[in-house]
């Protein structure tokens, strides 16, 4: 028997298990990762190569030192998410000379129709309500337009003043299992810092919201 011609009828897979959805997220932060080291010039043009993702061309990195070092942060990133650990993903670009934090990505993470806090647990206020199905062409479009947003910010981010460095910090709960290599933090704060709300996309099960700071030249 042939299915129906009409495509109006035909059914299309479009919703995301959780499993899905983390991997989403996932892969989104590291695309991003890429795209903000290539936008703000952290490294060379020539160290990156294209590739296609959320029918967009992205950059990502080719040098191999930066490769390895984005794929172990992302296998331990891809854990807490899938865990529900993670909430706040940090990029902070930093000044080789002076080591202060000029430039700070933060990719919020709300996590929805996440299972309630034992009786013992302190319960968060505001935690996020339950999210509705939806279709992954939408999540797409949603990922597209905050990725064009990322990479139209040069024309309005100050241009960074001599070579920089940048550092990954992820937010996770108390009870997280975090591996030896991975170190206790400052926050990374942008001293004076001016503030954009960016874009955001979200999930049946994720809701990844972003905000740049920087600092503006001559600024103390």
């Amino acid at each position: 028997m042939a299915a129906p011609s009409d495509a109006s009828t035909a059914p299309t897979r479009s919703k995301l298990t959780l499993k899905g959805s983390a991997k989403l997220v996932s892969e989104f932060f590291e695309f991003t990762i890429n795209s903000i080291l290539y936008q703000r010039g952290i490294y060379p043009p020539e160290d990156f190569k294209a590739v296609k993702k959320y029918g967009l061309t992205m950059m990502v990195t080719d040098d191999e030192d930066v490769k390895a070092y984005i794929k172990k942060i992302m296998g331990q990133l891809h854990k807490w998410v899938t865990g529900g650990k993670i909430t706040k993903l940090i990029v902070a670009v930093t000044s080789k000379e002076t080591a202060e934090t000029v430039e700070r990505w933060q990719f919020a993470l709300e996590i929805h129709n996440k299972k309630p806090p034992s009786p013992t647990t302190p319960s968060k206020a505001g935690s996020a309500p339950p999210a509705a199905d939806k279709p992954e062409a939408e999540i797409t479009k949603e990922i597209q337009a905050l990725i064009r947003q990322i990479t139209a910010s040069v024309t309005f981010l100050p241009q960074l003043e001599g070579l920089c460095t940048f550092n990954v910090l992820v937010y996770a709960d108390n009870d997280s299992e975090v591996p030896a290599e991975w170190v206790d933090s400052d926050a990374k704060e942008v001293v004076g810092a001016e503030a954009v709300q960016m874009r955001s996309f979200s999930t049946k099960y994720h809701a990844v919201s972003t905000l740049v700071e920087y600092k503006m030249p001559g600024e103390e």
